[in-house]
């Protein structure tokens, strides 16, 4: 939260001109009340209990991880999506629920995956049929099953920036729609293997929710198909990627982001994972400096 007030910048209700009087410039400034406030934003949405709708929504740690942020979303009952094990560590170390944890990414070593086994984490989101035969064969090194979703391709312009698309065909992220149901059916095959769920993630900075539900209707239509060979999903996760106002941009509110797609699932209620992080963390923060210098020239 900032705020003028008779001239002064104000952080929630401390003035920013304290601040640097007592930490310096340039530096940092988060508001804890903002981060927290949009965060239930999300989570709110999906209504008051008992007629809560089954949910989780996971903060993407690529947005920010600074480890007072995260602790202060950890204490709100976040769950986390994490693209490394590095990520995985600071979520540790900042007291996030290990068991509500998301591993996405294209490229997962070894380590990381041991580690995300040991501590428990809630799924795997596999990006390649690469991927899932390594997941398996270090869960059975260790006696486990581990969790998995597959990450879906659907090949969908979000009509973002084209270097933060990850839903299109072109894109390294994910497996090919028209691949997925195969790959499902080796996994169902493999012994350390759990499948709990399908993954979609379009790219950051989405202003317009029409490509969300696209990407929700091949979800849908994957699980139906998945059905009928007789393979349990129990989530579906949509990814993150809502969009902020920078300059004029108009971005859907995190509660017409949600109404939309549970409008979408209609009857099904099936778990639904989103990860907001630009969306939680990006006008919650200001980078405060100093003028040093005023210098005058000819042009």
């Amino acid at each position: 939260m900032f705020t003028y007030k008779n001239n002064q910048l104000f952080a929630e209700n401390l003035p920013v001109s304290e601040i640097a009087a007592q930490y310096g410039t340039p530096c940092y400034i988060y508001s804890r009340t903002a981060i927290v406030q949009s965060w239930h934003e999300f989570n709110d949405a999906f209504g008051a209990v008992p007629d809560n709708y089954p949910h989780q929504v996971c903060y993407a740690v690529k947005a920010n991880s600074n480890l007072a942020i995260l602790n202060s979303l950890a204490r709100c009952g976040s769950g986390f999506d994490i693209v490394s094990g590095g990520e995985l560590l600071r979520v540790i170390a900042a007291g996030g629920d290990t068991s509500k944890i998301i591993f996405s990414g294209v490229g997962k070593q070894p380590w990381e995956i041991n580690k995300a086994l040991e501590v428990g984490i809630e799924c795997f989101n596999v990006e390649s049929a690469a991927e899932l035969q390594r997941i398996n064969e270090l869960a059975a090194q260790c006696n486990k099953r581990a969790p998995i979703a597959l990450r879906i391709n659907p090949n969908i312009d979000a009509g973002t920036h084209p270097y933060i698309s990850t839903g299109l065909a072109s894109n390294k992220f994910g497996i090919a729609i028209d691949e997925a149901l195969d790959l499902y059916e080796q996994a169902a095959q493999l012994k350390n293997i759990q499948i709990k769920g399908i993954a979609c993630h379009l790219g950051s900075q989405i202003t317009d929710l029409a490509p969300f539900l696209s990407a929700l209707d091949h979800l849908l239509e994957l699980m139906a198909a998945l059905k009928q060979k007789n393979i349990a999903i129990e989530h579906l996760d949509i990814g993150g990627g809502l969009g902020v106002r920078y300059l004029a941009e108009q971005s859907p509110s995190p509660q017409e982001y949600i109404k939309m797609l549970l409008q979408k699932l209609g009857h099904q209620k099936i778990k639904l994972i989103i990860e907001p992080g630009r969306a939680i963390v990006a006008n919650a923060g200001i980078l405060l400096t100093r003028v040093e210098y005023l210098k005058a020239t000819p042009t």
